[in-house]
């Protein structure tokens, strides 16, 4: 017989869920269940923050001793980086941040999750990133928090691509600042030769939607992964894996990336797998 749940109460510690609107929040039907079976006091709580209140609410929630982090999801994974004493390098490459936590000097630190959560599913399917050729379209938060984190997992050459020809360029810039050994190459969209084939763009949310490359460019020895969490195969996913690719759905890195989130909040870790199998959130 499973244990009673575990009521909140004065040594209850909350880990803030902060955006707006709430209504699609995942994590508290992933975290929360977790901390009960795990016996761990704590709770993840949506907080409907709208822009204009952001920059009073977190100073605000960081003054409580039992607020032990924070989520941060849109609209201010870009604002809260001018509110926090130290940043990451792959929330400086992102230019976003999506965790924040209190640093041991009582200032607030943050970091960017999205990538490690990609990063750690590709590597637990068994791929080598160390030196392989990799290519990420989309350059917006997730495209570049992914790049951000290949680029420290040791990829040798990094292919980018997005319509927005600017915010490409710019991700690159801050992937040569941070790493000049790596070989990046904004503009193309070519997936011909590469190990890893990342769509880190919205399409494939909506029927209909055109393929984010050429399809037949893909080796059929490559992983070809997705962000889009609408749909579990997409269109891309599927014309990849009629080539005879191994994929990595959406989903995947939203499961993959809070063990990394509970190491950076000094909670214990667990496995995706495990998370599935307690989660909330209907399969």
């Amino acid at each position: 017989m499973n244990a009673p749940p575990h009521p909140i109460d004065g040594n209850t510690e909350l880990i803030a869920h902060i955006g707006f609107p709430t209504h699609a929040f995942k994590a508290p039907l992933i975290y929360n269940p977790w901390f009960e079976q795990a016996g761990i006091n704590a709770r993840v709580v949506p907080f409907a923050c709208r822009p204009e209140h952001f920059d009073a609410l977190l100073p605000a929630l960081f003054a409580q001793d039992n607020v032990r982090g924070a989520l941060i999801t849109m609209p201010h994974k870009v604002s809260v980086l001018r509110q926090l004493a130290r940043v990451a390098p792959t929330a400086q490459i992102a230019g976003a941040c999506n965790a924040v936590r209190r640093g041991d000097d009582g200032q607030l630190e943050g970091d960017m999750f999205d990538g490690a959560g990609f990063v750690r599913g590709v590597l637990r399917k068994g791929l080598v990133l160390t030196d392989a050729r990799a290519l990420v379209v989309g350059s917006g938060g997730v495209g570049s928090a992914i790049a951000a984190s290949l680029a420290a997992a040791g990829v040798g050459e990094l292919r980018l691509f997005d319509l927005n020809s600017a915010a490409c360029e710019q991700l690159a810039d801050r992937l040569r600042a941070h790493y000049p050994a790596l070989l990046v190459q904004p503009g193309t969209r070519d997936p011909g030769g590469c190990a890893l084939v990342v769509n880190a763009t919205p399409l494939g949310m909506n029927e209909g939607d055109p393929l984010p490359m050429d399809v037949t460019r893909i080796s059929p020895t490559a992983l070809v992964g997705e962000v889009v969490m609408r749909t579990r195969m997409t269109a891309f996913l599927a014309a990849a894996a009629a080539r005879g690719c191994r994929v990595q759905v959406g989903s995947d890195m939203l499961y993959e990336q809070i063990p990394a989130y509970l190491e950076f909040f000094g909670y214990p870790t667990t496995t995706a797998e495990h998370l599935r199998a307690v989660s909330l959130i209907p399969a």
